[in-house]
């Protein structure tokens, strides 16, 4: 699958993913894009979900527009030690397949 990683998570994070086609929005040279137009990018890219650690883009963005999963990262911080923690339960849902347009909040157990 190809994922992006938003800008306000640490780039480390590519790793933890390598079973996949992993972007940040720098890689892509996407750095400043709004949300809306982010996801336009996104889907004429060819990529499947976002990763990312704003909160409020779930309420922000009408999801029925696109066929992007948005994985929202629920941590204390979006440091590279603390997002990891949640690196698992994105690989979980990625393996099983049949994900679901619009947000979907990961938050450690």
């Amino acid at each position: 699958m190809r994922l992006l990683l938003d800008e306000n998570l640490p780039k480390r994070l590519k790793q933890d993913f390598p079973e996949h086609e992993v972007f940040t929005v720098r890689d892509k040279e996407w750095n400043g894009t709004k949300n809306g137009e982010l996801l336009k990018l996104m889907v004429v890219d060819g990529f499947h979900a976002l990763l990312t650690f704003d909160k409020n883009l779930q309420h922000q963005q009408n999801f029925d527009k696109y066929t992007l999963t948005v994985f929202i990262l629920n941590a204390p911080i979006n440091t590279y030690a603390e997002l990891t923690k949640l690196s698992h339960q994105i690989k979980a849902l990625l393996a099983a397949g049949g994900l679901q347009p619009g947000p979907v909040i990961v938050k450690d157990e």
